[in-house]
Order: structure tokens, then C-alpha cells, then sequence
């Protein structure tokens, strides 16, 4: 595939020829890197296909999926063309690599969480779930993108009880926005600020180890 973004894949290392595994693409805060996802998703590498994309505007030593006006106001063209190409990025690497097209996660921190709760909404079920750790919806898609049902997408949505950039009201506006539109929808806060601590990353492990084995029982 000619990929639309660079981007880090880990195979699960006793991966059988044939056979189709979960896939978790994970997204990084503004300024970051894929390298940097990679810590909180280890503990699942056995488990999961694993794809770390890397935003394909630079940031300083960084990177990011779009640009911004200001914080929390991303301009609408850039971040519009980010969801366009995530979401051909998505289809690309299920077709490259042995993923099951019926058990994608995305994880997102910061920009990534807000892209990953934006891609929940546009993709619907053609996601599993989503983990969206510190970000927020923007109003506009909310009001103006055309959005599919969520009903049956599982969502871990957790936030920083001390977040100086984004507060744990919308952390909690995040999970009030899915609650009503999916009974699949968790939320958790932490004695942290703007960042995943150990028991937020214990938990989402968890939770995502237990999404997949529920999805597994019933099939």
C-alpha cells in the first residue's frame, strides 16, 4: 500500500499464517510521535495487531494530524483532512496487514482522542471501540458531519481530574455525549493532569483484553 501516513506496525510475535487479529491504532497528542504510543499498548502486543500512526504535519520535534487556531479550535480544512485520510488509512492497513475488519480499536491521546471520538462518530460500527484518553468532541462535528449510530461501539473514554489543558468537565461532557448514544460506554477519571497515569493505563488494558475475549465467547 502506498501509506497516506508513516506509521509503526507490531505483528503479535507468534502470529499464525491465515489467521485475522484484532488491530489497535493508536494516535499521538500534538507535538508527539508514534514512538511515544507504543509504552501504553505493550502489554496487549500479544494479543493485537498493533499500528502507530504518526501525524503527517511537523510540530517542533513532533508532529500532529492538523493545525490549530488556538487550543481547542482546530482549523476546520486541516482537521476535516485528517479524518478523510484516517479514515482511508484505516481501510488501507486492514487490507495490508491480517486484521479483522470486525475488531478495530482506535486509542488517542489528546489530539488523538479527539480524533478517535470524532472517527467513532463517522466510521460507527465499522470500529469496535475506542479508547480516548484526554481530548474533547468539537462542536462542529457534532452539529455539521454526518454521523452514524454508536450503539454498538464499545467506548473507554478516561480524563485527568487535574488536566490544565482540557478540565474534567469535558472529560465528563465526552462521556455524557456517548452514554446516550451507546450503553457500551465507559468513563474514568484520575488523580492526574494532562497525561495517562498507571491505573489508567492498567484499566484500559483491561478493558480492552475483555472487549476482544466477550467478542470471542460469542462468536
Amino acid at each position: 500500500m502506498t501509506a497516506s501516513y508513516e506509521y509503526d506496525v507490531h505483528l503479535p510475535p507468534n502470529a499464525e499464517p491465515g489467521k485475522k487479529y484484532p488491530a489497535i491504532f493508536t494516535l499521538h497528542g500534538k507535538g508527539s510521535n508514534e514512538k511515544n504510543m507504543h509504552g501504553l499498548v505493550e502489554p496487549l502486543s500479544d494479543k493485537f495487531i498493533i499500528v502507530h500512526i504518526r501525524g503527517d504535519l511537523p510540530l517542533g520535534a513532533g508532529y500532529q494530524y492538523y493545525e490549530l487556531r488556538g487550543l481547542g479550535n482546530p482549523v476546520r480544512e486541516s482537521f476535516d483532512r485528517s479524518v478523510r485520510k484516517l479514515e482511508d488509512f484505516l481501510e488501507e492497513a486492514t487490507v495490508k496487514y491480517p486484521i479483522d475488519a470486525t475488531n478495530r480499536y482506535l486509542l488517542g491521546f489528546s489530539q488523538g482522542a479527539i480524533l478517535s471520538m470524532t472517527l467513532a462518530l463517522t466510521l460507527g460500527d465499522r470500529l469496535k471501540g475506542i479508547v480516548a484518553l484526554n481530548g474533547y468532541i468539537p462542536e462542529f462535528v457534532k452539529t455539521e458531519y454526518p454521523l452514524r449510530s454508536v450503539e454498538n461501539v464499545s467506548v473507554f473514554i478516561s480524563h485527568g481530574q487535574y488536566d490544565s489543558v482540557f478540565p474534567l468537565e469535558i472529560g465528563r461532557a465526552n462521556a455524557a455525549y456517548f452514554g446516550g448514544r451507546t450503553s457500551r460506554c465507559v468513563f474514568r477519571s484520575y488523580p492526574a493532569d494532562h497525561g495517562v497515569s498507571e491505573e489508567n493505563q492498567k484499566d484500559f488494558v483491561e478493558w480492552l483484553l475483555q472487549n476482544i475475549n466477550t467478542t470471542t465467547d460469542k462468536e
